[in-house]
């Protein structure tokens, strides 16, 4: 079975991490991996390549630095071509990103069936690009890998039971990967020292989402929270370089700790190490529940609502004394037993078995 795998977002990476190290043990499968590019800075990009030792892509477009139509349009001319060129079995699509809707709408105008990874997940916000992508791209896939029964009950409750495809539970290969470079990254890393942050307690935030970066009063009520709590309690924030752009466009100055974006070790360690995560992430909310931290989520909804209900996480939106207020909380609280929500790191297994399962329906 030839898989032609499509990813281009830091954190398709980490799951391609994880399910191209389980599809490299099965001899029947046979990978070619294309990366869209829309990630391109070496940070955010290669040093994933490197670190995880995922597979050098047989294919980088290059394509970033667009609008959302014009990126999208230019990955289904490129991806097309190359759909043609490898005649591949299968189309592997991770998540809800450009390059996500842009694979499977090549694929399946091709006729090639498709298969997504962390199907089912909804934020009822349509505002969102992710939620048109991961929607659309759910519509057209033949095989939806759901992370949680949240995300098979989404899409049962939508109809998807009556229509030509199968709803396959895996768990979330999100956490095959931290669970496998867990202990990798502590020995490699070396970003508490470079940070003088061994043995101290610290907040770790991200901000790259477009309904808050794109938004400057939302921004600004983000960045006035961060510069409060980091008086109390050190904030450390890569950032992402749009981000960075757009507070420097809207003057908004940070008192906290800025870095550049960092590789999955760094990141993997701050996590393992840090008080509480504020973040508008939706992979960083359940990295921070995998590694045992609370979580305060600047947006208005999440997908992963089963670490709302379960007490995990908090809904803070971007208002700065709730957000403060929320993390204040968090910080003074104990962690509650964690329960099995993803699985039990053996996702990326149960996708390849249902692949092989299932490889006379390619045919």
């Amino acid at each position: 079975m030839k898989i032609l795998t499509i990813i281009g977002a830091r954190p398709q990476f980490i799951k391609a991490a994880a399910l191209s190290r389980e599809i490299k043990k099965h001899t029947q499968l046979n990978e070619i991996i294309v990366h869209t590019g829309q990630h391109f800075d070496a940070n955010m990009s290669d040093i994933f390549f490197e670190e995880m030792e995922i597979p050098k892509p047989h294919y980088n477009l290059n394509i970033n630095g667009l609008s959302h139509g014009a990126m999208t349009g230019q990955m289904l001319e490129k991806l097309e071509e190359v759909m043609l060129q490898e005649k591949p079995d299968l189309v592997l699509v991770y998540g809800d990103t450009n390059s996500t809707i842009a694979g499977a709408l090549a694929a399946k105008k091709l006729d090639i069936k498709v298969a997504h990874v962390e199907a089912g997940l909804r934020s009822f916000n349509m505002q969102m690009p992710e939620e048109i992508n991961r929607i659309l791209t759910d519509r057209i896939s033949d095989w939806l890998f759901c992370p949680t029964d949240t995300a098979v009950n989404n899409l049962k409750n939508e109809g998807y039971k009556n229509m030509p495809c199968q709803i396959i539970k895996t768990g979330d290969v999100m956490e095959d990967a931290a669970i496998f470079y867990g202990e990798k990254a502590s020995k490699k890393s070396t970003i508490l020292k470079q940070l003088n942050l061994i043995g101290k307690s610290y907040i770790l935030s991200t901000i790259h989402r477009a309904e808050n970066t794109d938004n400057p009063i939302n921004l600004k009520g983000i960045i006035d929270a961060l510069n409060l709590l980091h008086e109390i309690n050190p904030v450390v924030v890569p950032l992402h370089p749009r981000t960075k752009k757009l507070m420097q466009q809207h003057e908004l100055k940070a008192n906290f700790t800025i870095v550049e974006p960092l590789g999955y070790f760094d990141m993997i360690v701050l996590l393992k190490n840090c008080s509480l995560v504020i973040t508008d992430s939706g992979g960083l909310q359940k990295e921070a529940y995998f590694f045992g931290k609370f979580c305060v989520t600047t947006r208005e909804q999440t997908e992963w609502v089963e670490l709302i209900e379960n007490g995990y996480n908090t809904i803070a939106g971007t208002n700065t004394e709730k957000i403060i207020q929320l993390a204040k909380k968090a910080l003074s609280a104990s962690f509650p037993e964690k329960i099995n929500l993803y699985g039990n790191g053996n996702a990326s297994q149960n996708i390849c078995i249902a692949l092989l399962e299932n490889e006379c329906s390619l045919k």
